[in-house]
């Protein structure tokens, strides 16, 4: 059974990214208008071009965006899915957004002399420093490999922690930030790393992760939200709905909803019991009841 839903808006382009300010209003980013907007009025915050997929706030109170610089478009059966890399594809990067003002800065785009091809989600630690994935891009008969990262937030770091994964997607960090979660789309594993000092993690064959098995069958994964129990919330594509997986692999439960472009959520409201989720196939921000709080971020 689907589960009740309240919508909050319609008509969006390819939402990602929810993110709950403090003063409880959203903020979305529009992959396909390039844009970032806050909740049901659709007031427009920046303009950023490309694809901006993964938002979250920092310690410094602005917005960090994952931006993955843009996708050829596809409308299948009235939904709108992304598909292979843009003619004018403009690079991948890391962007900071003063939100009260629109006043963009790139502060990423290249590790190692290797230039980023599509980050895609974020999360900050407890240090200030942020966990994110970079997908790669897909062409129409080449794949790149992709990973995860960490960076500091004044573009004076970044560290490749785990190279290659296959279309890393969704990062979320357990409760104790004792790990970093991974979930890849194509391949739909969920890895988890251990975390052996800020923004370090340790190095075992092949890239070090740790699968978690998580829910019988096949599905491909998106982005993620943790529960304050340690949980994985992990929006979940083809099937469509969020897939919740314990810390150690346990499959917890399936809740469907009404899109099989179920891409993005983050928790709010009293509790932090409600999941705001971004259907971005038919271009709504929905919200449903949370049976357990989610876990507070960092900023």
């Amino acid at each position: 059974m689907e589960p009740e839903l309240t919508e909050i808006v319609a008509g969006l382009a390819f939402p990602e990214g929810p993110v709950c300010l403090p003063d409880g209003s959203l903020i979305i980013v529009e992959l396909a208008a390039g844009s970032i907007t806050r909740d049901g009025r659709k007031l427009l915050i920046a303009k950023l071009g490309g694809s901006p997929n993964g938002a979250a706030l920092g310690p410094d109170g602005y917005l960090y965006v994952c931006n993955s610089g843009d996708f050829t478009w596809e409308r299948r059966g009235g939904l709108l899915y992304p598909a292979a890399q843009a003619e004018d594809y403009s690079g991948g990067r890391i962007e900071r957004v003063d939100i009260e003002t629109g006043k963009l800065e790139v502060i990423y785009n290249a590790c190692d002399g290797h230039g980023l091809r599509g980050p895609n989600d974020l999360v900050f630690d407890a240090h200030g420093g942020f966990y994110f994935t970079d997908h790669g891009k897909r062409r129409r008969r080449e794949l790149d490999c992709g990973g995860l990262y960490h960076a500091s937030t004044n573009g004076s770091l970044i560290r490749e922690l785990a190279y290659p994964l296959n279309t890393p997607n969704g990062v979320g960090l357990s409760p104790d930030e004792s790990e970093v979660y991974v979930a890849e789309t194509d391949t739909g594993h969920l890895w988890a790393f251990d975390i052996v000092a800020p923004g370090q993690v340790r190095k075992v064959e092949p890239h070090g992760g740790r699968y978690l098995d998580g829910p019988p069958g096949f599905t491909c994964y998106d982005s993620m939200a943790l529960e304050a129990g340690g949980n994985l919330c992990v929006a979940s594509l083809v099937y469509g709905g969020i897939t919740v997986v314990a810390p150690d692999g346990r499959f917890i439960e399936f809740v469907p909803l009404p899109d099989p472009l179920c891409t993005n959520l983050c928790f709010g409201g009293p509790g932090l019991q409600t999941a705001y989720v971004t259907l971005s196939g038919s271009g709504r921000l929905v919200s449903l009841p949370w049976p357990r709080p989610g876990l507070r971020l960092n900023y």
